[in-house]
């Protein structure tokens, strides 16, 4: 189904990208340890010329990316996103020492990158950051304390991490540092998740940085990561609906071909509703999340409500959609190995990170407030 006002070229491109995740990504990500970084899978994606993109692509590029590959093959989807949210603060706001040092690795596949924002008091809540950075004489410190809930923690081979260099509470006072992996007292841990994707712990035990490694300035870290998210939270909607298409594709499948009753499953108006109501929302996501995106891109005003709509409403239709998958599939989509039980592990996690489902409610609450007051 043609949706918004993508272009044929655009849809061109989406339809080469789903036949490029099943036939160059998925080999790779089949051969992949669960809750690893896939070094091969990551080169891979370099080689096709897709993480150089995320340096010169706007945010309905970086959906229709990451729409498409979810569709085909989700770890692929998630090893491009996770170099994009890791990289773009250096893209964006790092030194031409810290672009030359660290960008071309990331675009080659060479060099894994992590976001390092969440911590064990402070997931949703970005602005009660607790790592500290010590003063250690002039335009240095020490950074002490833990990260947790890293994707790519504890294999990637630098770090965008928050710290509080400041007194001030909340958002106030966080910078952020560009930190290599190898760095004296940083230590890690991989944690067994649910999401088969990597995820760790990061330790800080008086990890030296420098004024060299800060990205942007001293103090503006909060809004770097917000700037950081802004971009990517529409395109976490755009993986989302890349699942729920992928779910919904294998449920007209199995639907139309499935005897049951003396019929199809497909001639029972209790499946075909249900079927409707998946394509329905899963299109509404998308249209959401295009708009969004656009929004972005032409610097409209709006957009972080705009971002927190598009991806509350596009992680829950897709929460929804593979699970009534499911249903309708019956056991066999709870064998170890199904689409859709990949896709069951795959579409939970989405609705916690980069700010939760609720979090996603408080910023266009607070948004439609302060539009309110400015009409006044």
């Amino acid at each position: 189904m043609t949706a918004f006002s993508l272009e044929p070229a655009q849809l061109a491109w989406c339809a080469e990208l789903r036949a490029l995740a099943v036939e160059r990504l998925r080999p790779y990500a089949e051969k992949g340890e669960p809750g690893r970084v896939n070094r091969p899978l990551v080169a891979e994606l370099g080689r096709a010329g897709l993480l150089g993109r995320l340096f010169t692509s706007g945010a309905l590029d970086l959906c229709l990316m990451r729409e498409s590959l979810a569709h085909g093959c989700t770890e692929a989807e998630t090893a491009l996103a996770l170099q994009g949210l890791g990289a773009h603060p250096v893209h964006l706001h790092g030194t031409p020492e810290q672009r030359e040092r660290w960008l071309p690795g990331v675009a080659d596949g060479s060099a894994i990158a992590a976001f390092a924002l969440s911590e064990p008091g402070a997931g949703s809540d970005a602005a009660a950051l607790a790592l500290r950075a010590v003063p250690d004489g002039s335009a240095r410190w020490r950074l002490t304390g833990e990260k947790c809930w890293i994707s790519n923690a504890p294999e990637a081979d630098f770090h965008t991490v928050f710290a509080r260099t400041g007194p001030d509470a909340g958002a106030r006072g966080v910078t952020a540092f560009l930190v290599p992996a190898d760095r004296p007292g940083l230590t890690g841990r991989a944690l067994d998740m649910l999401s088969p994707h990597p995820i760790g712990a990061l330790d800080f035990d008086a990890v030296p940085v420098t004024a060299a490694d800060v990205l942007g300035e001293v103090g503006s870290g909060f809004r770097v990561a917000m700037g950081t998210l802004n971009l990517f939270r529409p395109s976490v909607g755009a993986f989302a609906v890349g699942m729920a298409q992928a779910a919904l594709d294998a449920t007209l499948a199995h639907t139309a071909g499935r005897d049951a009753f003396g019929g199809t499953l497909r001639d029972l108006q209790a499946v075909s509703h249900q079927v409707a109501e998946m394509a329905l929302r899963t299109e509404a996501a998308r249209l959401m999340v295009y708009a969004a995106a656009t929004a972005y891109d032409d610097g409209a005003p709006g957009v972080p409500r705009r971002a927190a709509m598009a991806k509350l409403l596009a992680t829950e239709t897709a929460q929804y959609v593979v699970d009534t998958a499911v249903q309708l599939h019956g056991a066999r989509a709870l064998q170890r190995g199904h689409l859709l039980e990949h896709l069951y592990r795959e579409v939970r996690a989405p609705r916690i990170y980069e700010g939760a489902s609720e979090v996603q409610r408080g910023i266009i609450a607070k948004e439609l407030y302060a539009h309110l007051e400015d009409q006044r």
